[in-house]
């Protein structure tokens, strides 16, 4: 089923049309943010010489930020806004053409599709293949794009159990809404479920104000370069929607021939934990044990 008719169908959140509003947002401060968090988590000052797999670009950003930082970078994703997007980011920064930038509408799920490509040092998919509609299949996808040595970086929600099918429930109603009212089914699903508990919060200690600054600069801006509104949005919508624990994570990689690097998103909630995993050579022994997850928790993905 092409993308339309699953939006048409209420059965896929139009993540690109999101990102295309959170382009207008988009600064200096927000791309340094991004940078650091791959330069972070991928324990590299620079990715000079090295080739990069975005896998659901999204806005582009992080497409972006590992191009200005020396990748040779392909970006893909199923929604045509998104490319969207990633072109619009390369044509500002890097100009129409550039030759070490390619961006082009494919399919996580497609295996043929992300086996064409080659192989890359580095592949990255953050929060993306929980919203493929079939997450194994994308991960086991993923694989085929990573060379021996390479780091695979992803992100994925937790699994909380009924709360996680609860909010399952919710994006897809949200997606049957109609147009018109969807700004008013995020305002009502955040200030009852997500933001109700800070703001309240805040009223109890005083601190009001550090609370309206959050949608200035939210935790999440700070720490990925994003928008709290935009983000908020995306969570609400996103459908399909899968979540997984690192557990489970762990176990099928490892299984697959890599070694888990660092596991960050220490009560995350509802969020996103991120992993880096390092692909194995044929031979070389892995790590046998999951490391535990830093105290750095996303406690809304993007």
């Amino acid at each position: 089923m092409s993308h339309s008719e699953e939006v048409n169908q209420g059965n896929r959140f139009e993540f690109g049309k999101n990102w295309t509003r959170f382009l207008s947002t988009l600064n200096p401060d927000r791309i340094a943010a991004a940078e650091l968090s791959l330069k972070q988590m991928l324990g590299v000052e620079n990715l000079e010489g090295k080739s990069f797999l975005d896998i659901g670009s999204g806005s582009g950003l992080f497409s972006l930020a590992a191009r200005r930082l020396g990748a040779r970078v392909h970006s893909f994703d199923f929604d045509p806004h998104s490319v969207a997007c990633t072109k619009e980011l390369r044509r500002r920064y890097f100009g129409e053409q550039d030759p070490g930038w390619v961006v082009e509408e494919g399919s996580a799920l497609d295996a043929r599709y992300v086996g064409s490509l080659g192989l890359f040092d580095v592949v990255y998919s953050w929060g993306v293949l929980h919203h493929t509609g079939d997450m194994w299949t994308g991960l086991r996808n993923a694989d085929l794009a990573a060379a021996p040595g390479s780091k695979l970086f992803i992100a994925l929600y937790n699994d909380t159990g009924t709360q996680s099918r609860r909010w399952g429930w919710i994006k897809k109603k949200y997606n049957e809404t109609p147009a018109p009212l969807k700004p008013a089914f995020v305002v009502l699903a955040s200030a009852t479920l997500i933001e109700l508990k800070p703001f309240l919060r805040s009223v109890a200690t005083l601190k009001v104000g550090e609370y309206l600054d959050t949608w200035k600069t939210s935790k999440q801006a700070d720490l990925r370069g994003m928008s709290k509104w935009h983000d908020l949005v995306d969570w609400v919508g996103g459908y399909p929607y899968e979540y997984c624990t690192p557990g489970e994570i762990f176990d099928f990689y490892t299984g697959l021939g890599y070694r888990m690097i660092r596991l960050s998103g220490g009560n995350v909630g509802l969020g996103c934990h991120q992993y880096v995993f390092e692909k194995l050579a044929p031979g070389q022994p892995s790590a046998g044990t999951a490391p535990a997850a830093e105290k750095t928790a996303e406690t809304i993905s993007a």
